[in-house]
């Protein structure tokens, strides 16, 4: 075998799918900036396109799978690092990926690794999303899936990949993240609040927990008709919030290009244009307001995929910027509004102490906190990891006012 070059055996027999994984290095190449898998099937060569929204890498060797593959034997080559590129029936695929799933969950309880114990749950998730995310598929020049009985993603894939390019190979994992992401944009999550709904495009955070929205829709505003800034806006539903309530003006931002566009969309929806500014930029807009809200990743610690950054804050750097930048944003007589889960206390991630130090070394001082407790699935599933953590959860709307006010 040529340095470079895949050559796949496409069958289920698994000594020979073995070997052909074993015997199948280098079959990954860049091509610029992009990563390319390239195998030989039926004799002819073939490329696409690696894409991975989480930025993981190709993986270096790839077999070919069908209906005749076993779960088992899927499951040892994803566990080792090997590509499987999916060549038969859509929903046999869907099967396959539970099935590896299903071994996954078993080894996890067969090592202990169910715990409460915050790293090691981290851990056992981020080993199942390297493995399941060794199932591939093949997207063709349109975002077609080329599969029996596979639905028509071209639209999904739209919207979540822009404008087709060429074939490229995903992970069928991150595909079906994909269309439901997109059956979420069509259908909407609805939002009691704002008596209406959202359309969360992909990659964005969706509000389906209702009880922080609830808090910024019954807390006091500082100000009648206040000027307001909703930093990290995502989806816009609290500026929209703030916005139904009367504030005469709210500016709304986000980092992401992807949830500027679902907050734009937002107040097209809700008519609410002409009283919601939405840009692009890292946090503060320039100028100051009466009223300041932010609800950051509530968990400290690296995110492993796009949705996973509206849950984990690296070092809490979105949290200690808020609270750093917030007195020289307030005109006199507002407040700053940071709406947060103490969650991360009952994992051992933050201290009520740390926050509060936090706080205090940024000139601030709390004025008032709301509170409430979770209404999410979760919270009552005793099968949940963290089920005794998210039992004790309480959100909280902590109204902040400079030290000197």
């Amino acid at each position: 075998m040529r340095a470079g070059r895949c050559d796949i055996l496409v069958t289920g027999d698994a000594a020979r799918l073995v070997r052909a994984a074993a015997s199948a290095p280098g079959c990954v190449r860049r091509a610029g900036s992009q990563m390319s898998i390239h195998w030989s099937e039926d004799g002819v060569e073939h490329s696409a396109t690696w894409h991975s929204e989480n930025a993981t890498p190709a993986p270096t060797r790839v077999v070919l799978v069908d209906d005749t593959t076993r779960a088992d034997t899927a499951y040892r080559l994803a566990r080792k690092g090997t590509g499987l590129l999916w060549r038969g029936d859509y929903h046999n695929a869907r099967q396959l990926l539970k099935a590896m799933d299903r071994r996954l969950r078993r080894h996890a309880s067969r090592r202990g690794g169910t715990g409460t114990d915050f790293a090691a749950h981290r851990a056992e998730r981020a080993e199942r999303s390297r493995v399941l995310g060794m199932l591939l598929v093949e997207l063709e020049d349109d975002h077609s899936l080329r599969l029996r009985r596979a639905p028509d993603v071209r639209e999904a894939c739209h919207g979540a990949y822009g404008a087709p390019a060429g074939g490229m190979c995903v992970a069928l994992q991150e595909l079906l993240g994909v269309i439901g992401a997109h059956q979420w944009q069509t259908k909407g999550v609805p939002v009691p609040a704002l008596d209406a709904s959202v359309h969360p495009g992909y990659g964005v955070f969706s509000p389906v927990r209702g009880e922080y929205i609830d808090l910024v829709a019954t807390a006091p505003l500082p100000v009648e008709a206040p000027r307001v800034f909703d930093l990290g806006t995502g989806t816009g539903v609290l500026a929209a919030v703030l916005a139904r309530r009367g504030a005469a003006r709210v500016v709304a931002t986000d980092i992401s290009g992807r949830a500027v566009a679902a907050a734009r969309d937002t107040m097209t929806r809700l008519g609410l244009g002409s009283t919601v500014d939405v840009i692009e930029t890292d946090l503060f807009p320039p100028g100051r307001a009466d009223l300041v809200v932010c609800n950051p990743p509530w968990l400290p610690g690296a995110p492993t995929s796009t949705l996973e950054a509206g849950i984990y804050d690296p070092d809490s750097d979105m949290l200690r910027r808020f609270l750093g930048g917030l007195t020289g944003h307030l005109e006199p007589g507002g407040e700053g509004w940071l709406v947060i889960s103490d969650l991360a206390e009952h994992l051992g991630l933050r201290s009520r102490e740390e926050l509060l130090a936090l706080v205090a070394d940024a000139g601030l001082r709390v004025a008032g906190r709301h509170d409430t407790r979770p209404r999410h699935a979760r919270a009552t599933d005793a099968k949940d990891a963290l089920h005794a953590a998210r039992r004790a959860e309480v959100t909280s709307l902590w109204r902040l006012v400079p030290a000197t006010a």
